[in-house]
């Protein structure tokens, strides 16, 4: 019997309501291009805020909105490198007085570099 029920309609969603009678909401066209040359439009609400940029519908490049202001600029964090980390951590004067402790040590003999049987019979 459940077969029987079945027969003559598809196993995906289907409406079957109509639009009649029904008031939609107020809507724009909204053009957009991309560097490709492309130009399409896209309906959104009245109230709606319309994006800067959108896919294009051909190509699935970025498409820019026709006749409005282009895309926030990101302010993005510069790189911090290793000497910026340690300049947030030590003035200059602390940092040549530490290497001049260092140096002194080297200098000195004073520090004991454990050096590999392996290669202390390469020297012999």
């Amino acid at each position: 019997m459940s077969e029987r029920a079945l027969r003559g309609t598809r196993l995906v969603v289907t409406s079957y309501e109509t639009d009649r009678g029904i008031d939609l909401a107020p809507r724009q066209a909204v053009e957009y291009a991309c560097q490709n040359g492309h130009r399409f439009e896209m309906p959104f609400s009245v109230e709606a805020e319309i994006p800067p940029e959108w896919e294009c519908k051909v190509c699935g490049a970025q498409a820019l909105l026709v006749d409005g202001d282009g895309p926030e600029e990101k302010k993005g964090k510069p790189a911090r490198t290793h000497w910026d980390m340690l300049m947030e951590r030590r003035t200059r004067e602390e940092l040549e007085e530490v290497l001049e402790e260092r140096l002194a040590v080297l200098r000195s003999g004073a520090m004991n570099i454990a050096v590999h049987p392996r290669d202390s019979r390469k020297s012999a």
